[in-house]
């Protein structure tokens, strides 16, 4: 776990519940981040004491056509697969939903080639397309401005359905083979960090893969902004992805209906920061899960100012990082509300005389 920083709330209820962990009978910050995080939540959710957290995961899946150019270890085919696999049961973050309790949402934005799936099974499926799959981003724009948008919206609805029917915590998750490539091209254009501080090993390519994915972002950086991509939403559209621009609309509605977001991996905390770039209130609602093997992800964070909860060398996607820190919110929240005061305990506490 990383090393705790300070909190400072921003409602009464989270004044409320600063004076509670004061209170508590513990000596004060002996339960480290447990005990800011239990205030952040209680200052974000508008209540000193939050119930159990109601969360729900939305996995958005879409193809790269930049995966033709060798940049991932596995098939375009793949995705869909996957995309199967999480309804049917059968992934790790199907798997981690069901044993947290969360409701888990897949959304395809534009796989190239979905696998029917039977109904019945244990995750919603939504098919929603854009186009199957982005264009090849080193050739030529990945998403036209109105492809960007309305993957953005498609996002931006799911996060606004999951909201209505009273989830209290938002996860997103991401599927697409290849999508490392548009996620370090994208953190390239919105930090000004090089391509070789971004790329990192995805799906587990060798040295020379590695080198060559690297010199693709590189190109297709100087083609973008040969093509005059200037402010985020151009870059988006031009190096990014469909599922990342959805769950850049899924983030910032998130935000904006006053919901918190528990990140997870590199490509959705780029997507993120696509979200803070073009609604910078997007950041207060932001909470990062973990950080992952994949070297970019510490520098996606950095540029928010987040410190993740977790650091396991996870490089899955899917939100598998995010469902994996779930428990430490519902624990943290559970101390919060559980513990006695020392009034309550008729325990001295440090200053009594």
């Amino acid at each position: 776990m990383t090393t705790r920083s300070a909190f400072v709330p921003h409602t009464s209820a989270g004044q409320a519940a600063q004076r509670r962990q004061q209170q508590l009978t513990k000596p004060p910050g002996s339960l480290g981040r447990l005990e800011d995080l239990a205030m952040w939540l209680a200052d974000r959710l508008g209540h000193a004491t939050p119930p159990r957290l109601k969360p729900a995961i939305a996995v958005f899946a879409a193809d790269h056509g930049v995966a033709l150019e060798g940049v991932s270890a596995y098939p375009m085919a793949v995705t869909g697969q996957m995309v199967a696999n999480f309804v049917v049961g059968g992934a790790a973050i199907s798997v981690l939903a069901a044993e947290h309790g969360a409701s888990l949402r897949v959304i395809d934005v534009g796989v190239a080639y979905p696998v029917p799936v039977p109904p019945g099974h244990g995750a919603d499926l939504t098919v929603r397309p854009v186009r199957a799959g982005s264009r090849n981003l080193l050739r030529e724009a990945a998403m036209s401005a109105e492809e960007c948008r309305a993957a953005w919206q498609a996002g931006a609805d799911v996060a606004r359905q999951l909201v209505e029917s009273g989830h209290t915590l938002l996860i997103g998750g991401e599927m697409g083979i290849g999508n490392t490539t548009p996620a370090a091209a994208l953190l390239c254009a919105l930090t000004g960090l090089p391509p070789e501080q971004a790329v990192g090993r995805g799906t587990g390519i060798d040295d020379t893969r590695h080198a060559h994915k690297t010199e693709v972002v590189r190109q297709a950086l100087a083609r973008a902004r040969a093509a005059g991509a200037a402010v985020s939403c151009d870059w988006l559209a031009e190096v990014g992805g469909l599922e990342i621009a959805a769950l850049a609309g899924f983030y910032e509605t998130a935000a904006q209906c006053r919901v918190p977001v528990l990140l997870d991996g590199f490509i959705s905390t780029v997507a993120a920061l696509a979200a803070v770039h073009h609604h910078p209130d997007t950041a207060h609602w932001l909470l990062a899960s973990h950080v992952s093997a994949e070297s970019g992800h510490r520098h996606a964070l950095a540029a928010m100012e987040l410190a993740p909860l977790l650091d396991l060398g996870m490089r899955l996607g899917e939100a598998s990082g995010a469902a994996t820190a779930l428990p430490l919110l519902q624990a943290a929240l559970a101390l919060h509300r559980g513990m006695a005061t020392f009034a309550e305990a008729g325990v001295a506490d440090k200053d009594a005389r």
